[in-house]
């Protein structure tokens, strides 16, 4: 619709140009004696009349004149407020490092590049987009395209889980200096993080052309992987530049016992002026500890801002067994009264036969003094330490006995042992008892500190094997074994070589003894392994990370030896995530324990600088052109007045002009305004018609009016129902009665509702519409919970809205089967709950599959699996955006489609399926 304003614009830009040209004309043809010709058009051009006008035109107004001429030429000069720096006339190359350091303000990158290929696309100039996070393409040049092509593919980028290969593409780079690349400018788009090889790239980008590297304001944090410390879980956050404090929180999230995700813990710190770490810890009760499987940045989500916990954390199932019947010792003399004080702060002690013991899975059995083991047992304990079990097994008189002289190897004894022990005044006496050496840097307890009050009195002695100085874990000072072990399949067997309890040793008495023990437990089943305890292993990926630090299921991604594995960093080959090895379980995390962050280093001299944030520009020419015809009208006005034409009634007559002018100009922008809405009104009642709500943000709408349009054509090729082209709605001022489904993205910077608004959304919901609310985020720390910026978001609109019960759509309800039968609703994330209007008093038929729910459908729809985006198309048909990898992401896409189809069909037929519940008592009257 064409408003008032712009339809008489080229008007009177006409009569701007013309009023030169006639006014050259009157002056070159004077009028014949005794006759005046147009005397009024004369006038308006400022024509000296000499019965009225004066002998000279006042200056004043011939500056006017001067000024809108003025005005005029510079509008058609085209002047630009915030210009752009003009680039060469070579190619553009839109580098982006692509990692998780891109994360945090992957749209902000997003727009950056947008304007640099619209840029290029103007002045008609080739561009190519590259992520570094990619490898270089090996005999294959860069790809040029339009710029208006690569916009349109830049919805389809994400951020990787990984770091940059910058050495890589320098080296690529610099070897198409003689190639087919040739000339071009780069712009780099790069996350201000040291990922090596940044120099590098530089000089071989700066021997092809001009280079603008654009820095972040602020660059990403990242996590280490969580570790227990005196029963607490502790992280450490990590930044690069090492600057003024900076305030970091973190989440532990989990499963409850119902399997939903949610937020078990939180903790924030801050860091110290010019420190690069900060240490976090998480204060849990065993429980939640146990369940924590992630902990994450609450702030600027990145696959390094994720923090994946696997067995190292978990708190152990310690199974206790003594070689002692019940009640033949005191409890200072019991092995075991030492063993449950030293657990007791970070296991879970179990006591029980082994047989009954075995079916709790415990992570560690301990044997205190426990001499001949059975052949049943053996058989039992055996493949259980063999699929990584921990056997932890204590020196006494018992074992000393049946262990004593055996020529060939136990399987449950870490070395064989010798006839006869060493104690003092024994057989192999001691002058005096025996301290510690120092332990081992490579071993189990490396860096505990050695007390000097601790001493062995008495000890069983190993035999001198080959082999036997590969399995010390720790010894006395005479270089006699303390603490023995090997590996037995997937898991290991330990001795200590001294008895549980003080009478062989002071050691269980001492803190040591604690510390050792946790290092033990916490190693059980866990990544702490070394890498030759992994060899001859495969482990495949169980979920895996994405850029955004989002879990999904892999796709496409084969088993990794354990060798590769224990030294792997995240790579498109090993993804960060969790991968699973038997019942074993490893976190693959992008950071490692001693992991550091550092700036990006020092660019050489030719590299211009840019900040993320790029002021747009603005175009003065139409704003002159306005200025010049306002000049103009006050020149016509000036002109009669100066004339003496501008008698009491022209001054009413101009008045009364102007003001029906000002009027005609309202009326027609209330009734342009009223046109169009009316227009909406008909498009909306005469069609069915999917609607989404303006956000304000271009890319998120933009996805929005994508998803909805691949959503419309999936519903004209799969179903009844037509729809006709999405439209999107304010919901501040439009109506939204005729829109049978909204789909309400929702976005950090969302507003709370007006009054107005929370009634016209309320009356929605209240009479039949239906709103599927998306946060987009993965629904991470779930609905309730503020801990993400759109889950805040979302907090403060429905604040104030009828927004009815939830719970998470049931196995039965009629969501899941409207049109197709369906028992997860994906988007472009998957796994997070969907949550739907609690049923009401829900109640059983007998036969029949299906509850009997309540006959309202649910008004709103709330989730955070990104559902636009999976559904989003582009003018091709094709998918803008990627959903998992190969085939499994292609059947996630489908998911998603159906789920679409099936919520469309539920708000438009309601629950008629629900009706399915009547269907025995219906036959059953039949039959009678």
């Amino acid at each position: 619709m064409i408003g008032p304003v712009a339809f008489l614009a080229p008007w009177l830009l006409l009569g701007f140009v013309a009023l030169p040209v006639l006014w050259w004309l009157l002056r070159a043809v004077p009028p014949a004696p005794g006759r005046k010709v147009f005397p009024g058009v004369r006038l308006l051009l400022g024509l000296r009349d000499p019965e009225r006008m004066p002998e000279r035109t006042p200056w004043w107004l011939l500056a006017l004149r001067m000024a809108a001429l003025a005005a005029a030429i510079l509008a058609f000069a085209g002047p630009v407020l915030n210009p752009r720096p003009a680039g060469t006339n070579d190619p553009l190359l839109v580098l982006i490092d692509g990692g998780w350091g891109d994360a945090p303000d992957w749209n902000r990158r997003m727009d950056r590049a947008a304007a640099a290929l619209g840029d290029a696309d103007r002045t008609a100039r080739q561009a190519a987009v590259v992520s570094m996070a990619e490898p270089p393409p090996p005999g294959e040049p860069l790809p040029w395209r339009s710029g208006s092509a690569w916009r349109e593919r830049l919805a389809g980028l994400v951020p990787a889980a990984w770091a940059p290969d910058r050495a890589g593409w320098a080296a690529w780079i610099a070897g198409q200096a003689d190639g087919q690349a040739g000339a071009f400018e780069t712009l780099w788009i790069e996350d201000g993080i040291g990922h090596g090889g940044e120099a590098e790239l530089a000089r071989a980008l700066l021997a092809h052309g001009p280079v603008t590297v654009v820095a972040p304001p602020q660059t990403a944090l990242a996590l280490t992987p969580p570790r227990l410390e005196d029963g607490e879980m502790r992280v450490r956050a990590l930044r690069a530049d090492a600057g003024g404090p900076r305030p970091v929180g973190v989440l532990a999230l989990g499963p409850d016992p119902n399997g939903i995700e949610r937020v078990l813990g939180s903790a924030t710190a801050s860091f110290a002026p010019g420190e690069d770490a900060a240490d976090l810890v998480l204060d849990l009760p065993m429980e939640l500890r146990n369940r924590v499987g992630r902990v994450q940045l609450s702030d600027g989500r990145s696959a390094a801002g994720v923090a994946l916990a696997d067995d190292s954390v978990r708190r152990r199932k310690v199974g206790l067994i003594s070689g002692r019947p019940d009640g033949e010792a005191q409890e200072l003399n019991d092995p075991l009264h030492y063993l449950r004080k030293a657990l007791e702060p970070f296991a879970e002690v179990i006591e029980a036969p082994l047989s009954e013991m075995l079916s709790a899975a415990p992570d560690v059995i301990i044997l205190a003094d426990v001499g001949t083991i059975g052949e049943a047992e053996e058989g039992q304990l055996v493949p259980w330490v063999e699929k990584g079990g921990l056997l932890l097994r204590f020196a006494g008189p018992r074992l000393a006995q049946s262990g004593a002289g055996q020529l060939e190897d136990d399987p449950l004894l870490p070395v064989r042992l010798r006839a006869g022990g060493r104690s003092i005044g024994g057989a192999m006496s001691w002058g005096a008892p025996r301290r510690l050496r120092p332990f081992p840097e490579d071993g189990p307890f490396a860096g505990l500190a050695v007390p000097q009050d601790v001493d062995i009195s008495s000890q069983v002695m190993a035999q001198p094997d080959p082999d036997l100085p590969d399995r010390v874990l720790a010894s006395l000072e005479d270089g006699t074994p303390l603490v023995t072990g090997r590996a037995l399949g997937d898991g290991r067997v330990v001795l200590f070589h001294v008895t549980a309890s003080a009478d062989w040793s002071s050691l269980p008495l001492s803190g040591l003894f604690v510390q050792m023990l946790e290092r033990l437990t916490q190693s059980a089943g866990g990544f702490g392994a070394a890498p030759e305890t992994l060899a001859g292993t495969v482990w495949t990926p169980l979920q895996v990370l994405d850029g955004f630090g989002a879990l999904g299921t892999p796709s496409l991604v084969a088993g990794v030896p354990g060798e590769r594995l224990a030294e792997a960093r995240p790579s498109p080959e090993t993804p960060p995530g969790i991968y699973a090895g038997g019942e074993r379980r490893v976190a693959l995390n992008v950071m490692r324990q001693d992991d550091r962050l550092r700036p990006l280093a020092a660019l050489p001299d030719g590299v211009r600088v840019e900040t993320l944030d790029l002021p747009d520009e603005i175009r003065l020419g139409p704003w002159l052109i306005g200025v010049a015809l306002l000049l103009l009208a006050v020149d016509v006005l000036a002109t009669l007045l100066v004339s003496g034409r501008l008698r009491r009634g022209m001054r009413v007559g101009a008045a009364a002009g102007a003001l029906l002018f000002v009027v005609a100009m309202g009326l027609g922008q209330r009734a342009a305004a009223q046109e169009g809405t009316d227009a909406a009104t008909i498009y909306a009642a005469n069609q069915t018609v999917l609607a989404y709500v303006r956000t304000g943000n271009a890319r998120v709408d933009a996805v929005s009016d994508a998803g909805l349009k691949g959503l419309s054509g999936a519903l004209f090729d799969r179903t009844s129902i037509e729809p006709a082209d999405p439209v999107a709605i304010d919901i501040e001022t439009d109506d939204i009665s005729l829109y049978p489904f909204l789909y309400w993205p929702v976005v950090e910077t969302q507003p709370a509702l007006s009054g107005a608004a929370v009634t016209r959304v309320n009356d929605y919901l209240r009479y039949g519409g239906m709103i599927l609310f998306d946060t987009r985020d993965a629904d991470l720390g779930g609905v309730s919970s503020a801990t993400t910026p759109s889950g805040r978001a979302l907090q403060r609109v429905a604040a104030d809205l009828d927004i009815p019960p939830l719970e998470t759509v049931p196995h039965d309800h009629v969501l899941t089967r409207t049109f197709y039968l369906l028992q997860d609703f994906p988007g472009r994330w998957a796994n997070a709950p969907v949550w739907v209007e609690a049923s009401v008093d829900p109640q059983a038929v007998e036969g029949v599959p299906f509850r009997n729910l309540n006959d309202g459908v649910t008004p709103v729809v709330i989730g955070g699996n990104d559902w636009a985006a999976a559904w989003a198309v582009g003018a091709n048909g094709q998918p803008l955006f990627p959903v998992g990898r190969g085939i499994a992401g292609e059947r996630q896409r489908e998911m998603a489609l159906r789920f679409g189809v099936n919520l469309i069909m539920y708000a438009m037929t309601g629950n008629y399926k629900s009706d399915q519940v009547h269907v025995p008592a219906l036959l059953d009257r039949l039959g009678q």
